[in-house]
Protein backbone atom coordinates (compact mmCIF):
# COMPACT_ATOMS: atom_id res chain seq x y z
CA UNK A 1 0.00 0.00 0.00
CA UNK A 2 1.27 3.38 -1.31
CA UNK A 3 0.96 6.89 0.58
CA UNK A 4 -1.16 8.99 -2.02
CA UNK A 5 0.97 11.76 -1.58
CA UNK A 6 4.75 12.13 -0.08
CA UNK A 7 4.60 12.34 3.69
CA UNK A 8 5.74 15.36 5.84
CA UNK A 9 7.91 15.77 8.90
CA UNK A 10 6.33 17.50 11.83
CA UNK A 11 6.48 17.18 15.46
CA UNK A 12 3.43 16.86 18.05
CA UNK A 13 2.48 19.07 20.52
CA UNK A 14 -0.52 17.05 21.73
CA UNK A 15 -2.86 14.50 21.09
CA UNK A 16 -6.41 14.87 22.15
CA UNK A 17 -10.21 13.87 21.76
CA UNK A 18 -8.56 10.97 21.11
CA UNK A 19 -8.63 11.96 16.95
CA UNK A 20 -6.87 14.95 16.96
CA UNK A 21 -3.58 15.88 17.21
CA UNK A 22 -1.68 19.79 17.05
CA UNK A 23 1.62 19.69 15.72
CA UNK A 24 4.19 21.87 14.71
CA UNK A 25 5.27 21.16 10.88
CA UNK A 26 9.26 22.14 9.38
CA UNK A 27 8.45 25.61 8.74
CA UNK A 28 7.09 26.67 12.14
CA UNK A 29 3.92 26.85 11.33
CA UNK A 30 1.05 24.66 14.53
CA UNK A 31 -1.90 22.81 12.70
CA UNK A 32 -4.05 20.34 13.41
CA UNK A 33 -4.03 16.45 11.90
CA UNK A 34 -6.41 13.89 12.11
CA UNK A 35 -5.15 10.65 14.37
CA UNK A 36 -7.31 7.68 12.88
CA UNK A 37 -6.54 6.10 16.38
CA UNK A 38 -8.94 5.24 19.22
CA UNK A 39 -6.89 3.69 21.52
CA UNK A 40 -4.30 4.75 24.27
CA UNK A 41 -1.28 4.96 22.38
CA UNK A 42 1.07 4.70 24.98
CA UNK A 43 4.32 5.72 24.37
CA UNK A 44 3.21 7.03 20.82
CA UNK A 45 1.75 10.49 22.07
CA UNK A 46 4.26 12.05 23.49
CA UNK A 47 4.61 16.03 23.08
CA UNK A 48 7.74 16.01 20.94
CA UNK A 49 7.69 13.04 19.79
CA UNK A 50 8.63 13.47 15.53
CA UNK A 51 6.08 11.97 13.43
CA UNK A 52 4.85 11.97 9.62
CA UNK A 53 1.80 13.08 8.23
CA UNK A 54 -0.13 12.71 5.23
CA UNK A 55 -0.89 16.51 3.23
CA UNK A 56 -4.37 15.99 1.44
CA UNK A 57 -5.89 19.12 -0.66
CA UNK A 58 -9.53 17.01 -0.68
CA UNK A 59 -12.06 19.90 -0.31
CA UNK A 60 -14.66 17.40 1.45
CA UNK A 61 -12.20 16.67 4.53
CA UNK A 62 -11.88 18.81 7.13
CA UNK A 63 -8.33 18.58 8.40
CA UNK A 64 -5.56 18.99 5.80
CA UNK A 65 -3.20 16.94 7.52
CA UNK A 66 -3.56 12.78 8.32
CA UNK A 67 -0.92 11.49 11.47
CA UNK A 68 0.38 7.91 9.48
CA UNK A 69 3.38 7.61 11.41
CA UNK A 70 5.82 8.20 14.78
CA UNK A 71 9.18 7.83 15.06
CA UNK A 72 10.16 6.07 18.31
CA UNK A 73 14.16 5.48 19.17
CA UNK A 74 14.73 5.61 15.18
CA UNK A 75 11.76 3.57 14.51
CA UNK A 76 8.82 3.90 12.57
CA UNK A 77 5.65 3.34 13.93
CA UNK A 78 1.88 3.27 12.18
CA UNK A 79 -0.69 5.08 14.41
CA UNK A 80 -3.42 4.01 11.77
CA UNK A 81 -5.70 1.53 12.71
CA UNK A 82 -7.37 1.55 8.99
CA UNK A 83 -4.10 0.74 7.53
CA UNK A 84 -3.76 -3.12 8.63
CA UNK A 85 -7.22 -3.88 7.13
CA UNK A 86 -6.25 -2.10 3.47
CA UNK A 87 -2.57 -4.34 4.20
CA UNK A 88 -4.35 -7.52 4.98
CA UNK A 89 -6.39 -7.60 2.44
CA UNK A 90 -3.45 -6.63 -0.29
CA UNK A 91 -1.49 -9.81 1.26
CA UNK A 92 -4.85 -12.25 1.32
CA UNK A 93 -5.22 -11.35 -2.13
CA UNK A 94 -1.58 -12.04 -3.28
CA UNK A 95 -1.78 -15.32 -1.18
CA UNK A 96 1.14 -13.97 0.73
CA UNK A 97 -0.69 -15.18 4.21
CA UNK A 98 0.37 -18.70 3.91
CA UNK A 99 -1.66 -20.26 6.20
CA UNK A 100 -4.46 -18.98 3.87
CA UNK A 101 -3.26 -19.26 0.32
CA UNK A 102 -5.53 -21.73 -0.42
CA UNK A 103 -8.21 -19.69 -0.12
CA UNK A 104 -8.92 -17.55 -3.61
CA UNK A 105 -11.83 -15.90 -2.63
CA UNK A 106 -11.74 -12.91 -0.13
CA UNK A 107 -14.08 -10.40 0.88
CA UNK A 108 -14.35 -7.96 3.12
CA UNK A 109 -16.52 -6.53 5.62
CA UNK A 110 -19.43 -9.05 5.40
CA UNK A 111 -22.10 -9.77 8.33
CA UNK A 112 -22.03 -12.85 10.34
CA UNK A 113 -22.86 -13.98 13.72
CA UNK A 114 -25.21 -11.49 16.05
CA UNK A 115 -24.54 -7.59 14.53
CA UNK A 116 -20.89 -8.28 13.65
CA UNK A 117 -18.86 -7.73 10.36
CA UNK A 118 -16.46 -10.25 9.52
CA UNK A 119 -12.72 -8.12 8.56
CA UNK A 120 -12.43 -10.48 5.88
CA UNK A 121 -14.54 -14.11 4.61
CA UNK A 122 -12.31 -16.55 2.62
CA UNK A 123 -14.12 -19.23 0.94
CA UNK A 124 -12.78 -21.78 -1.71
CA UNK A 125 -14.61 -25.13 -2.82
CA UNK A 126 -13.62 -28.28 -0.79
CA UNK A 127 -12.58 -25.71 2.28
CA UNK A 128 -14.38 -24.61 5.19
CA UNK A 129 -15.24 -20.82 5.15
CA UNK A 130 -12.44 -19.09 6.56
CA UNK A 131 -13.64 -16.00 8.92
CA UNK A 132 -10.63 -13.68 9.73
CA UNK A 133 -10.22 -10.54 12.16
CA UNK A 134 -7.41 -8.10 11.78
CA UNK A 135 -6.19 -6.48 15.12
CA UNK A 136 -3.30 -3.76 14.66
CA UNK A 137 -0.73 -4.03 17.57
CA UNK A 138 1.74 -0.69 18.01
CA UNK A 139 2.07 -0.88 21.74
CA UNK A 140 5.54 -1.64 22.91
CA UNK A 141 6.26 -1.80 26.68
CA UNK A 142 9.39 -4.58 26.67
CA UNK A 143 12.31 -4.19 24.09
CA UNK A 144 11.38 -6.26 21.46
CA UNK A 145 7.90 -7.42 22.19
CA UNK A 146 4.73 -5.68 20.51
CA UNK A 147 1.46 -6.20 22.76
CA UNK A 148 -2.24 -5.88 21.86
CA UNK A 149 -4.49 -4.29 23.10
CA UNK A 150 -3.26 -1.08 24.89
CA UNK A 151 -6.98 -0.26 26.04
CA UNK A 152 -9.72 -2.04 27.09
CA UNK A 153 -11.66 -3.20 24.16
CA UNK A 154 -14.54 -4.57 24.83
CA UNK A 155 -15.81 -5.00 20.77
CA UNK A 156 -12.33 -7.07 20.91
CA UNK A 157 -13.36 -9.48 23.25
CA UNK A 158 -16.79 -9.47 21.31
CA UNK A 159 -14.91 -10.81 18.24
CA UNK A 160 -13.06 -13.78 19.78
CA UNK A 161 -16.31 -14.83 21.11
CA UNK A 162 -18.02 -14.42 17.54
CA UNK A 163 -14.75 -16.32 15.79
CA UNK A 164 -14.97 -19.38 18.26
CA UNK A 165 -19.08 -19.44 17.09
CA UNK A 166 -18.08 -19.70 14.01
CA UNK A 167 -15.67 -22.71 14.60
CA UNK A 168 -18.60 -24.27 16.63
CA UNK A 169 -20.48 -24.60 13.57
CA UNK A 170 -18.13 -26.51 11.17
CA UNK A 171 -15.80 -23.27 10.09
CA UNK A 172 -12.22 -21.80 10.10
CA UNK A 173 -11.51 -18.75 12.44
CA UNK A 174 -8.45 -16.10 12.26
CA UNK A 175 -7.07 -13.37 14.72
CA UNK A 176 -4.89 -11.86 12.46
CA UNK A 177 -2.45 -9.03 14.40
CA UNK A 178 -0.52 -6.83 12.11
CA UNK A 179 2.39 -5.27 13.93
CA UNK A 180 2.86 -1.67 12.89
CA UNK A 181 6.36 -0.89 14.44
CA UNK A 182 10.07 -2.21 12.97
CA UNK A 183 11.64 -2.57 16.36
CA UNK A 184 9.84 -5.53 17.69
CA UNK A 185 10.40 -9.78 17.08
CA UNK A 186 7.52 -11.30 19.23
CA UNK A 187 3.92 -10.97 20.46
CA UNK A 188 1.93 -11.12 23.29
CA UNK A 189 -1.54 -10.35 24.63
CA UNK A 190 -1.60 -7.61 27.22
CA UNK A 191 -3.62 -9.44 29.98
CA UNK A 192 -2.82 -7.16 32.41
CA UNK A 193 -4.45 -3.97 30.27
CA UNK A 194 -7.54 -5.92 29.69
CA UNK A 195 -8.02 -9.02 31.89
CA UNK A 196 -11.59 -10.00 30.02
CA UNK A 197 -9.37 -9.72 26.10
CA UNK A 198 -7.21 -12.17 27.54
CA UNK A 199 -10.03 -14.66 28.85
CA UNK A 200 -11.52 -14.28 25.19
CA UNK A 201 -8.80 -14.92 23.14
CA UNK A 202 -6.89 -17.88 25.31
CA UNK A 203 -11.07 -19.24 25.39
CA UNK A 204 -11.31 -18.71 21.65
CA UNK A 205 -7.44 -20.46 21.13
CA UNK A 206 -8.66 -23.44 22.59
CA UNK A 207 -11.64 -23.64 21.16
CA UNK A 208 -10.05 -23.99 17.77
CA UNK A 209 -9.98 -20.00 16.88
CA UNK A 210 -6.45 -19.72 14.93
CA UNK A 211 -3.77 -17.04 15.49
CA UNK A 212 -1.34 -15.66 13.35
CA UNK A 213 0.82 -12.09 14.09
CA UNK A 214 2.73 -10.74 10.99
CA UNK A 215 5.33 -8.04 10.46
CA UNK A 216 4.69 -4.89 8.55
CA UNK A 217 7.23 -3.15 6.69
CA UNK A 218 7.22 0.56 6.92
CA UNK A 219 8.78 3.26 4.81
CA UNK A 220 7.96 7.28 4.00
CA UNK A 221 6.59 5.71 0.76
CA UNK A 222 4.28 3.06 2.11
CA UNK A 223 3.00 -0.13 4.21
CA UNK A 224 3.89 -3.92 3.11
CA UNK A 225 3.00 -7.45 4.10
CA UNK A 226 5.93 -8.49 6.16
CA UNK A 227 7.88 -11.68 8.18
CA UNK A 228 5.39 -13.77 10.41
CA UNK A 229 6.05 -13.07 14.25
CA UNK A 230 6.27 -15.94 17.19
CA UNK A 231 3.52 -15.55 19.39
CA UNK A 232 4.15 -15.46 23.10
CA UNK A 233 1.53 -17.36 25.43
CA UNK A 234 1.85 -16.48 28.98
Amino acid sequence: MKYAQPLIRAVLIRRYKRFLADVTLGDGREVIAHCANPGAMTGLATPGTALWLEPNNDPKRKLRYSWKLAEIGGALVGIDTALPNKVVGEALRAGMVSALSAYKTVRAEVRYGENSRVDFLLTQAGLPDCYVEVKSANLCRRAGLVEFPDTVTKRGAKHMEALAAMVAEGHRAVVLYLVQRSDCEAFAVADDIDPAYSVAFTKAHKAGVEALCYQTDLSLEGASFGEALPIVVR
